[in-house]
């Protein structure tokens, strides 16, 4: 099965944005259809940001793709 083309790079077998656990990234970048990359302090991926009212330069934490919250 080959993965989705915008589907994150895993490294390690752990995605950054869609692990188990929530993890703080930063939005650089807002884009259409509720969607952003993030900065994770490993490289840069995309997200949802459906559920959050978020602008650029917050920090959201993000689980399984989804941000889940603004960290203010």
């Amino acid at each position: 099965m080959n993965p989705e083309p915008n589907a994150p790079v895993c490294h390690d077998e752990v995605c950054l944005t869609c692990s188990d656990a929530a993890v703080a990234v930063t939005i650089v970048e807002l884009l259409a259809d509720e969607l952003a990359i993030v900065d994770t302090g490993q490289g840069r991926e995309e997200v949802s940001v459906a559920l959050v009212d978020a602008t650029v330069g917050d920090t959201v934490l993000v689980h399984a793709g989804e941000a889940i919250g603004v960290v203010r």
